[in-house]
């Protein structure tokens, strides 16, 4: 059967000797199999002299597929670059829960062989767009798979601040911050701050308040095409902050206005065949099984 991936890129968290091994494992296996290998820069010295090292810009340009191994924040990483290419993502799993990393380090070779001959399920992620927003003039954006979260700076401590759904003021709020999350990203920091799982097929998303000043304010889900706005108040006595996916950061000063969005951009994920998130959802969260 001729594979529909011709050029593979490789990408990997750098000095970890795990990652490495099987990043050395894949080039190997791969480069015997006949495919073209590009190895993300950062991590192709460690690989030797027989590699062809990029970036991760010509590895979304160039490759049909990208493998990424480590844990869900180096997919993550990947994610919010390669998501502006069509290209497939499947990630080996080197981290600790790995929910979007369906390979296993080891022994990988028969589930990516059936994938590499066209036997897999592809699914889309949207992304969130956070722009920062001040005195009427976008001051910092960046894009998020799992969750674009306002807090403060430097330490823990109460803020306060405004949420317009689509221009309709929802509610004022002081808490330790405010987390706008996807449903890819319902499984991360969402939901240790007890947010609801939502599943990826959902187009929604879900805005969870961290540590409220009240016991009558819970998460609460909306469509994925609304507009979430946080006016954070001038009163803020420091600088705040918007982090993207826990990575990214983006200044923000009292006053400021924080628009979050679904971004035009998806990231392609590539599973095995026979992918199912509630299996997934079991074995990372320990989930019982069945009874009967």
């Amino acid at each position: 059967m001729t594979s529909p991936f011709h050029t593979i890129g490789l990408i990997g968290k750098p000095h970890h000797s795990g990652t490495n091994l099987t990043l050395k494992r894949l080039h190997h296996w791969l480069t015997t199999q006949g495919f073209e290998v590009l190895v993300e820069e950062r991590v192709a010295g460690e690989l030797g002299n027989q590699v062809t090292a990029v970036d991760l810009l010509e590895i979304g340009s160039r490759c049909d597929l990208a493998i990424v191994v480590g844990g869900d924040g180096n997919m993550l990483g990947a994610a919010r670059v390669l998501a502006r290419f069509d290209l497939g993502v499947i990630g080996v799993n080197r981290g600790n829960l790995g929910f979007l990393t369906d390979l296993p380090p080891d022994g990988f070779e028969d589930m990516l062989a059936d994938v590499l001959d066209g036997d897999f399920v592809t699914e889309h992620r949207f992304l969130l767009e956070a722009e920062v927003h001040r005195h009427g003039a976008i001051k910092a954006s960046n894009t998020a798979v799992n969750e674009a979260v306002l807090h403060p700076g430097k330490i823990a401590h109460m803020i306060e601040y405004e949420v317009y759904i689509d221009d309709q003021f929802m509610y004022s709020q002081r808490a330790d911050g405010m987390i706008v999350s996807t449903p890819t990203g319902s499984t991360a920091y969402s939901l240790s701050a007890g947010g609801a799982i939502l599943t990826p097929n959902l187009q929604a998303l879900i805005l969870v308040p961290m540590f409220p000043h009240t016991l009558s304010c819970r998460p609460i889900v909306v469509d994925a095409h609304s507009t979430i706005k946080l006016v954070v108040s001038p009163d803020n006595d420091e600088n705040l902050e918007v982090s993207c996916d826990g990575h990214v950061t983006l200044a923000v000063l009292p006053g400021d206005e924080i628009i979050i969005r679904q971004s035009a951009e998806r990231l392609r994920l590539i599973h095995p065949k026979g992918h199912n998130y509630f299996h997934v959802l079991r074995n990372k969260l320990g989930w019982g099984s069945k009874l009967f």
